[in-house]
């Protein structure tokens, strides 16, 4: 299949040498009702925004798009999930694993390189998620044609009727939508068991959109010659036989500006704490923690990622109420972050004196508080 590479502006040029203004441009000068394209980047937050800046930006009306794409290893939760609840925050810190909150709803997944996604664009009229998923499925079948592949009610895709190897979710705009789903090739299972296992589930209350566990399978150890790049090929040719076109799969690289004016602020307001952490929906944390054989009492409530009411119940003779009070008054009106928890915690005791053994017993109590974070 004809790959165009589209990553600076020399290589979007008309027939007269005049300079094309952006993506979109270029797309409706081909005419073409489908267009397939492969991103160029690996990271989440440059893909996150490709899908938005082409949501926002390409005449959808009269044409389809699909995008494919693959990250690094990264947890994305849906737009209106709490990530303390979907993940292990703490493990994924020390794995060097990302977390994104994506635009759309849905449930939270981990992407590596052993995982496609894809995104189906289309107006909100022509807006079909059966349509899409038998799109990946014949693509397999293509490949495989004893394999027992098929879309749910859910809109997810089952092996054998029982493994999930595809969830989705999806965007509805005012007059364009996609459906983005997943597809399980070869990704590290044992990673994504891991850090799709919250730590602090069981002590929060909140309204938030739970993901539905389900057990999950590689189409690799279903047959090894099912990789990634070969699956991509059949989905993309599938893609043209059913929407009816033909064309290459345009390679576009998501960091370039001058391509899609505006993509970069788009991908930096993805990473932000306020967006990945604020926007969870207002929450509580009740929990028993024991420190020094001493059982203290955690009552926190969170709006917006912050901490809007803390009580620690504290016996008396461990620490005096007036530290416990001074304690909670520093954490209210905070990020419900690790680092910000221990900064303001250390400034908090540099800021009053006290003898050593009840700063042990702080920086203990601080310890235990951060461990829910």
């Amino acid at each position: 299949m004809m790959i165009l590479r589209l990553s600076n502006r020399t290589s979007v040029l008309s027939g007269s040498g005049r300079l094309k203004s952006t993506l979109s441009n270029f797309f409706d000068e081909m005419g073409k009702p489908g267009i397939i394209l492969k991103s160029a980047s690996t990271g989440i937050f440059e893909n996150l925004a490709l899908e938005d800046w082409i949501h926002d930006h390409v005449e959808l009306q009269n044409r389809s798009l699909l995008l494919l794409w693959r990250n690094s290893p990264v947890v994305v939760i849906g737009r209106h999930q709490n990530p303390w609840q979907e993940c292990n925050l703490p493990l994924m810190r020390r794995l060097g694993i990302p977390l994104a909150r994506r635009r759309s709803g849905g449930g939270t997944v981990f992407h590596d390189f052993g995982n496609i996604n894809m995104t189906f664009f289309t107006s909100k009229k022509k807006y079909d998620r059966h349509r899409n998923l038998k799109v990946v499925t014949s693509a397999l079948k293509s490949l495989r044609p004893d394999l027992d592949v098929a879309a749910t009610d859910r809109f997810d895709i089952l092996l054998n009727g029982h493994y999930k190897i595809s969830g989705t979710a999806a965007k509805l705009g005012r007059t364009s939508a996609y459906h983005h789903c997943t597809l399980l090739c070869s990704v590290d299972r044992s990673v994504l068991s891991s850090v799709l296992k919250s730590n602090t589930s069981e002590v929060i209350t909140s309204n938030a959109t739970p993901s539905v566990p389900s057990p999950v399978k590689n189409l690799l150890d279903v047959d090894p010659t099912l990789d990634s790049s070969t699956i991509m090929d059949a989905i993309a040719s599938q893609y043209s036989n059913e929407f009816g076109f033909d064309g290459p799969v345009i390679t576009v690289d998501p960091t370039h500006e001058a391509l899609m004016p505006g993509i970069h602020k788009m991908a930096q307001d993805l990473q932000t704490w306020e967006w990945i952490y604020g926007r969870t929906p207002k929450f509580s944390v009740c929990t028993s923690l024991v420190v020094d054989d001493v059982t203290v009492k955690l009552d926190m409530d969170i709006k917006n990622g912050t901490v809007e009411r803390c009580v620690l119940e504290i016996p008396e003779d461990w620490l005096p109420p007036e530290m416990v009070n001074e304690f909670t008054s520093t954490l209210n009106g905070s990020k419900y972050c690790p680092n910000e928890t221990v900064v303001l915690v250390a400034a908090f005791m540099r800021t009053r004196s006290m003898t050593a053994d009840v700063a042990e017993k702080i920086h203990r109590l601080c310890d235990g508080v951060v461990s829910v974070m």
